[in-house]
């Protein structure tokens, strides 16, 4: 029997090229997803540095908004891309708005991270950063539902309660019931008086 024949005929065989396949496939996860782990990490403890650096008294006040200016132009010349001005700007928010590293989700990207960053009112990052991690949202989903207000759609249902467990656990869409409102509700609701002045 040649080695076409094994291949072709014998069931054990591709049973081995499946499992070897499976075992390729899910050590490639684990390492991709340590290495994300890593340098979510590394990043936030970067920002933690220039926070700190920030802080330590006035003799550092000159800097001022400057200084990520100049970290940016150093690290680059040191150490290559990555540290641009607006990426340690993330950093930065990245530690002021998770100061304790261990509620940090390994399964959430820097990509991730940004996307919530870029969200300026804490429940509604809570709630999409819950999102991504049940429902394992790439970053195109977590856009994408960033983009159609679903926050916003399933709020407008709740009262403050229920909208307080919604940034802490997420909410679980059983039915498309949990995210349609009436279209007319939700503009009105954007456009109130207070609204208006917003710009809306």
């Amino acid at each position: 029997m040649g080695q076409s024949d094994l291949a072709v005929n014998d069931g054990s065989y591709q049973q081995l090229l499946d499992r070897i396949g499976e075992c390729l496939a899910l050590g490639r996860q684990r390492a991709f997803e340590q290495v994300n782990s890593v340098l979510v990490e590394t990043y936030w403890q970067i920002g933690r540095y220039i926070v700190e650096f920030e802080q330590a008294g006035k003799e550092r006040a000159e800097y001022g908004s400057k200084l990520l200016q100049v970290l940016s132009r150093d690290l680059k010349a040191a150490y290559g891309k990555g540290f641009s001005r607006s990426n340690l700007q993330y950093m930065r928010l990245f530690y002021l708005n998770y100061e304790n590293c261990q509620t940090l989700s390994g399964k959430l990207s820097w990509s991730h991270y940004t996307e919530l960053l870029a969200i300026s009112d804490d429940l509604a990052r809570s709630f999409y950063e819950q999102q991504c991690i049940q429902d394992r949202w790439s970053v195109r989903e977590l856009k994408r539902q960033k983009d159609s207000a679903l926050f916003e759609r399933v709020a407008l249902s709740k009262d403050r309660a229920e909208i307080l467990a919604l940034a802490k656990d997420g909410q679980r869409i059983e039915s498309a019931r949990d995210v349609v409102i009436e279209p007319l509700t939700y503009y009105h609701s954007q456009f109130t008086p207070s609204n208006s002045r917003k710009g809306f």
